[in-house]
């Protein structure tokens, strides 16, 4: 599947794709959550550059639901499963990947890095973080065009330090206090004069540098989708 080529201004980038493969290049894992499930999102944490195949995911159901999607893949070694209150953990070795073998080359000589996690949904879309240089991201772009129908969706400056880096050291030693007082537990326990007595400053100058620490966090977690 051909589509025209994509540039992106200069610099370095970091660009959210989503990808629709057809079933031939379908993983068998996200195969399975598409089988009418309990589970419609796993989540590709962390992985192994080595032939070992070492993964570890987060899944959006319980153990009993994750064990079923997992027991299915046919190159499995071996599965270990830690549930909590949102999903189950999976760390999981394979004797293989189970991509295609010309997705893979094509990832391998990419030039870019991907930044966990993979999302794998089971609408049957795949989303990931790649980050690099733009004519490496562009080149990657429509080589990867060629496996399936594929979308950017965020596209944004590189930044070495997220959200935390846009904090002052005022800023921040105002939400430590304000953690530290109770300001954000249900119900609150701590005020901003509480605050403002750990900073040694008038509660007004307290309020403004938590609001402005604030704005910095969330606006970090939205532009990071």
């Amino acid at each position: 599947m051909r589509t025209e080529r994509t540039s992106f201004d200069g610099g370095m980038k970091r660009i959210q794709f989503s990808v629709r493969y057809p079933d031939r290049f379908v993983h068998p894992l996200q195969r399975r959550i598409m089988e009418e499930t309990p589970i419609t999102r796993a989540e590709l944490l962390m992985w192994s550059p080595t032939d070992d195949a070492a993964t570890f995911l987060w899944f959006d159901g319980d153990r009993e639901a994750t064990e079923t999607v997992v027991g299915g893949i046919d190159s499995l070694l071996a599965s270990d499963f830690v549930e909590d209150d949102a999903g189950t953990y999976a760390f999981l070795r394979q004797d293989e990947y189970e991509f295609s073998a010309a997705l893979l080359d094509t990832i391998a000589s990419s030039g870019v890095i991907f930044l966990p996690p993979v999302v794998f949904l089971a609408t049957g879309d795949v989303r990931f973080e790649a980050v690099g240089e733009t004519a490496a991201l562009s080149s990657f772009h429509d080589e990867l065009s060629e496996f399936g129908s594929l979308t950017v969706e965020r596209v944004h400056e590189f930044e070495r330090m997220r959200s935390p880096s846009r904090l002052t050291e005022r800023q921040q030693a105002a939400l430590e206090a304000a953690v530290e007082a109770g300001y954000y537990e249900i119900p609150r326990e701590g005020s901003v004069a509480d605050v403002a007595a750990v900073l040694d400053c008038s509660p007004s100058t307290a309020g403004e540098l938590v609001r402005k620490a604030e704005a910095a966090v969330i606006g970090g977690y939205v532009e990071s989708g």
